[in-house]
């Protein structure tokens, strides 16, 4: 019997690749995926896309979908104390594995791999340590599509926001931006693929700025902000 595992699933790229891969190796049944949500205002965390669409993407997927609703700007005891009831939820169900899209960020990975062992769920990374320009180049090989949703603006400008991920969009890309944005550069909802019975339909809507405080290390520090720019998709 297969062990039985949830899919950290962002809605984007990564996710999908990952998913793909272990659909393929077919060593773990997925019972569920798993996705943040910003509770206010119905979307996905840090990638901006509406829960309908979310809900479409794994309707189209064949897998069942948990929703973790989170506070607007959740501190770290709710946030872990939130995630520590889905997780206790979600092993009730008999999952053992955690599935996660992470390519290269070790401080990420250790902090999920600390978190899990203390509820004695195993972390899984199929995509750990591969060349991100290979993972792009194989992902858009395998026939995926997958729209940017939101760019960082210390990396990118606005006119990045709202393409679709082709050869060209990785020629424009500029040299110090990770192919598959794994430093948090951009941020992608993917709408078809193998993976997906059928595409998701959406239609791009207008593309809005964000901006959020940066932290001061101390009060004398003048104010800066981070800026971010977010495609809106609307479910059709």
């Amino acid at each position: 019997m297969k062990p039985k595992a949830l899919f950290n699933w962002s809605s984007g790229k990564d996710s999908a690749l990952a998913l793909y891969k272990i659909l393929q190796d077919d060593e773990y049944e997925v019972k569920t995926l798993l996705t943040s949500i910003n509770k206010e205002f119905q979307r996905i965390s840090m990638h901006g896309v509406h829960v309908l669409l979310l809900e479409r993407q794994a309707s189209h997927l064949g897998i069942p979908l948990t929703k973790m609703e989170l506070p607007k700007e959740p501190s770290m005891e709710e946030y872990q104390r939130i995630m520590n009831t889905t997780m206790n939820e979600i092993q009730a169900q008999g999952i053992t594995h955690s599935i996660f899209g992470d390519i290269f960020l070790e401080d990420l990975r250790q902090y999920r791999e600390k978190q899990l062992n203390t509820i004695g769920i195993q972390a899984v990374f199929p995509l750990w340590k591969q060349n991100t320009s290979d993972l792009i180049r194989e992902f858009l090989k395998l026939g995926f599509k997958t729209i940017v949703t939101c760019v960082n603006g210390m990396y990118l400008d606005k006119s990045f926001a709202g393409r679709v991920i082709d050869q060209q969009f990785l020629d424009d890309l500029p040299k110090n931006v990770d192919p598959c944005g794994e430093n948090g550069e951009f941020h992608t909802f993917t709408f078809d693929g193998p993976i997906f019975k059928n595409p998701v339909q959406f239609e791009i809507g207008e593309t809005v700025k964000k901006t959020y405080p940066k932290p001061k290390s101390n009060p004398e520090d003048r104010d800066e902000e981070y800026v971010f720019w977010f495609c809106d998709l609307l479910p059709t």
